[in-house]
């Protein structure tokens, strides 16, 4: 076998359907669209979720509640994360800046500092929100915090 012996499986490469191309190609005059109505005019396309007219299965099933479009999706931390986190990477000021670079959050996240776990040492912390007990701990071992 050599490359120019190369070929295709027989049966495997079809010919494309040429459409519109005169009577004597088998597929002129109504170019495979049939006779007449809306789907043979050009330019037609269906609506999304187009079932014949009738009442579409989205718009037949039962909706419950709303979405909040003003609601703010926090990326919570606790203190005993950031503890870890001041401590594998020997950091005292955990600024937004800070966290993005290593990683933890991104770079569109709003962060919510979370007062779960114990905190030793001391630290300043910035974030977008923080809850009061998170607060609390980090201010009584010293630390500051700040929002952003």
């Amino acid at each position: 076998m050599e490359l120019h012996n190369l070929k295709p499986a027989k049966g495997s490469v079809k010919k494309r359907k040429r459409i519109g191309r005169g009577q004597g190609s088998g597929r002129g005059g109504t170019s495979t669209r049939g006779h007449k109505g809306q789907k043979s005019r050009s330019g037609y396309s269906r609506p999304f979720a187009f079932e014949g007219g009738g009442i579409t299965l989205w718009m037949r099933t039962p909706k419950r509640g709303f979405k909040n479009i003003n609601r703010k999706e926090y990326v919570p931390i606790n203190i005993s994360r950031l503890e870890k986190i001041s401590a594998k990477y020997n950091e005292s000021v955990l600024s937004l800046e800070k966290l993005i670079e290593l990683g933890i959050v991104g770079k569109r996240d709003l962060v919510k500092i979370l007062g779960s776990g114990e905190l030793t040492c001391k630290l300043e912390v910035s974030a977008h929100a923080v809850s009061a007990s998170a607060k609390e701990a980090i201010e009584a071992k010293g630390g500051s915090v700040n929002l952003v």
